[in-house]
């Protein structure tokens, strides 16, 4: 059975993620927008391969976590799911505060789709190892990719959106686990 806590933890981990996207907005406006989806998902392979590599490699040479990282994802990956809806633009179109209620519109939606996962899934994630994360948010990453070579036309999967919406869902996973583990 589902645990009402998951959704505290889950609301309090995307809090601290929209936390530092309305400060990237602070600094850098919208600049976001002129990215396309092949290149969020670039964005998103880079991030997730450093997490891979921070798993894997004893020598560190950039000093920032898997957190930072983690976080990336899901701001990213909101963002993939703004453009999928606004589509993208050729310079920052939107306001930060639009851009903000597009953030907490995909956010919302994301959040309720994890609920009904975690119910249906019975709390799995909670028995998964951080790196099962990382590797099934880089096996999404590459899905999507292929998905948007195929022009976004699949035969019997998910769509880009789905893709992005898990991927999000299991970065936050990622953190909650991550924020256990360092109490």
């Amino acid at each position: 059975m589902p645990h009402k806590k998951t959704e505290e933890e889950f609301h309090d981990v995307l809090t601290q993620c929209r936390q530092l996207f309305e400060k990237k907005l602070y600094d850098y406006n919208t600049a976001w927008r002129i990215l396309r989806p092949m290149s969020l998902c670039d964005q998103l392979l880079i991030k997730v391969r450093r997490c891979r590599s921070l798993e894997t490699l004893s020598e560190h040479l950039v000093d920032e976590g898997i957190v930072s990282e983690y976080i990336g994802i899901v701001n990213y990956s909101i963002i993939g799911l703004i453009q999928l809806s606004l589509g993208y633009a050729d310079e920052a179109d939107l306001s930060n505060e639009s851009a903000l209620e597009a953030y907490d519109r995909c956010a919302t939606a994301t959040m309720d789709l994890m609920t009904r996962k975690n119910h249906d899934y019975g709390e799995a994630w909670r028995d998964m190892e951080t790196t099962s994360y990382t590797d099934l948010i880089l096996m999404k990453i590459l899905r999507t990719k292929q998905i948007l070579q195929l022009g976004g036309q699949t035969l019997v999967s998910e769509g880009v959106d789905a893709n992005f919406q898990d991927i999000i869902n299991y970065a936050i996973f990622g953190l909650i686990k991550f924020t256990i583990e360092n109490k």
